[in-house]
């Protein structure tokens, strides 16, 4: 789903195509949770679905374009509350968060349920993963003002792109849809690794703090398993456009219209 030239439609298409992978891996719940996304070449505006449809049902057309006062400047519906407040206040105060994509899929939040909640870096994915994680300690109920965005944003240092909220679900932001879409994937699975562990009542194996830096340097660079970097689109990239094929062989062309 590549043959538009126009970033702002190429962005509905693929937020749209995020949201059906997200009903897929069954990370949705009910009509919560949000995804939204900087508008291409529009600053001070971002996507998001009217409240009260389905992930199941999104299509490219559907998205709202809201301004961060949490007013809809373009399209049909309302912005759910939560997802301005929060939302809103990360995309204009942290760079990395072009895109964000709030979940409470099933064992990342999970982890956010113990008293402690961290990812601990006892598999490959989890040892990645685990130096982008900030958590919030700190459940307040749900957010109904933007006051709330902000403090989260205060958790998101520079280097995290992924908060851990307590009593409540999982925030990854990205640069890119394809790197955030890619990055919570392997959180959840990661999680769900964890979780599995726990059940054994086995000891956990940790993997070292050296084995952890070289794992960043490698993702950092884009190299394989090989240590060859790979020609052309990042494997973020590459995962988003073989879901997206996944999704048309299901028949859910109509993400794009």
């Amino acid at each position: 789903m590549s043959g538009t030239t126009d970033p702002v439609w190429q962005a509905r298409v693929d937020l749209a195509a995020a949201h059906r992978m997200a009903v897929m891996h069954g990370f949705n719940e009910g009509i919560c949770n949000h995804f939204t996304m900087n508008v291409p070449g529009r600053p001070g505006h971002f996507l998001a679905i009217p409240y009260g449809l389905h992930w199941a049902e999104v299509k490219a057309s559907d998205f709202l374009v809201c301004d961060y006062e949490g007013r809809v400047v373009e399209g049909e519906g309302e912005i759910e509350l939560t997802a301005w407040c929060i939302h809103a206040p990360l995309h204009r105060l942290k760079p990395q968060a072009e895109v964000l994509l709030h979940t409470h899929m099933p064992f990342a939040t999970t982890l956010t349920l113990l008293q402690d909640q961290r990812l601990e870096p006892i598999g490959q994915s989890a040892a990645i993963l685990a130096p982008m994680i900030c958590y919030d300690e700190d459940y307040t109920g749900l957010a109904h003002d933007p006051s709330e965005g902000e403090r989260l944003a205060t958790k998101l240092e520079d280097g995290k792109t992924i908060m851990f909220m307590a009593s409540h679900g999982v925030m990854v932001a990205g640069r890119t849809l394809a790197e955030a879409y890619d990055r919570l994937y392997y959180l959840e699975r990661a999680c769900q690794t964890q979780v599995y562990a726990y059940m054994t009542g086995q000891p956990r194996r940790r993997v070292r703090q050296d084995v952890m830096a070289t794992l960043r340097r490698q993702v950092e660079f884009g190299l394989d398993g090989g240590g060859v970097a790979p020609a052309g689109a990042s494997p973020a990239q590459r995962h988003f456009d073989a879901l997206k094929r996944v999704l048309l062989r299901r028949g859910e062309d109509d993400f794009a219209a």
